[in-house]
């Protein structure tokens, strides 16, 4: 099967499921020319909480997908590789953050979605 002939097949199926592609801007070339959008794990939450879509294909990491699912309850979320992580996300435990806040009483928390 020739890549034109996948992509068509993509766009079949996408109709007959009433599907969106959301990919994260990491992704590969050949998998953000699909997507139906293209960004962050944030603009791209906001996305599939807004979509009329029944099927959501989220091209990321296993959280982002997670994410959808909980702000689209409704919705079919999809995500090609469960296993898809993220090394700043697996940077540290909730465990290890009260550590850390426990030595550190003042310091403030920054975290990005």
């Amino acid at each position: 099967m020739t890549d034109q002939n996948i992509i068509s097949r993509i766009n079949e199926l996408k109709q007959e499921l009433n599907a969106i592609i959301l990919v994260h801007n990491y992704q590969i070339g050949e998998v953000q020319e699909i997507a139906d959008f293209l960004g962050d794990s944030l603009g791209l939450s906001r996305k599939a909480a807004g979509t009329d879509a029944e099927v959501i294909v989220f091209c990321g990491v296993h959280f982002m997908a997670e994410t959808a699912a909980i702000l689209a309850p409704e919705k079919t979320v999809l995500i090609p590789d469960p296993e898809a992580g993220c090394p700043m996300a697996d940077m540290i435990t909730a465990e290890e953050l009260w550590v850390v806040k426990a030595e550190h009483p003042g310091a403030v928390v920054v975290a990005y979605v």
